[in-house]
């Protein structure tokens, strides 16, 4: 696996980089967000490990502006902000995951593995490029959705949990389930920011009260079904 890491502690990204080369990862070093900006559009990387207090530009600008340009490639956010805004921020920059320093190595390697069997799916998997429930349609190719024939605006993150929704309409999906699948986030249950992106999503899709599309199942998580009153 291909790594960038964007990280501007010489000691930090020294450690990280040698840890990740012995643990078998082709490790890439920037030191700043502009290096790291020009290095991920002429390089191929699997996954960009972007600390958000950069010089230059920060981690978070950076996400922003290669998601901008069609970089899609798997990005996890380091940071020492852990508060669930912060990290809404960060999802909502475009990242697929995000670490709070200080961290453990064995964490940071369990999220890159998850990040580059996400991208590896991806690309093997054929599926219809239009998902579809009741009025509510997301095109996979466009990254586009529309709920009766009007378009809905959507952050990186609120177009992850819905495809990953509509993927397993009609199933419960758990809080765990949607960490795991959606933000790779497997072990914090502590946070609450699946409820809070339902609840993004919900403001969207769920408009009309008597096409509700997602509901609770208390003390189960959530599913996406078209409701039948």
């Amino acid at each position: 696996m291909k790594i960038l890491l964007v990280e501007d502690e010489a000691a930090l990204a020294g450690m990280l980089s040698k840890g990740l080369k012995e643990a078998g990862y082709e490790v890439s070093v920037a030191p700043d967000g502009l290096i790291g900006h020009d290095m991920a559009l002429k390089n191929q990387f699997d996954v960009l490990v972007l600390d958000i207090m950069l010089p230059g530009i920060n981690g978070m600008q950076l996400c922003k502006e290669l998601r901008r340009q069609q970089i899609d490639t798997p990005i996890l956010m380091l940071t020492a902000l852990g508060t669930t805004e912060n990290i809404v921020a960060g999802l909502d920059s475009g990242a697929d995951d995000y670490l709070v320093k200080p961290f453990q190595f064995a964490e940071l390697e369990a999220r890159l593995r998850t990040l580059g069997r996400r991208k590896l799916l991806g690309s093997n998997n054929v599926q219809s490029d239009v998902l579809q429930i009741g009025n509510l349609s997301l095109n996979t190719s466009t990254r586009t959705a529309a709920l009766n024939g009007e378009p809905v605006n959507l952050t990186a993150t609120e177009y992850r949990l819905l495809e990953f929704m509509l993927q397993n309409r009609g199933r419960v999906l758990s809080r765990m389930e949607l960490l795991e699948n959606v933000w790779g986030i497997d072990f914090n249950m502590s946070t609450n920011v699946v409820d809070v992106y339902v609840n993004y999503l919900r403001k969207k899709i769920d408009i009309n009260p008597a096409q509700k599309l997602i509901h609770t199942m208390i003390g189960m998580g959530y599913i996406l079904k078209e409701d039948k009153k």
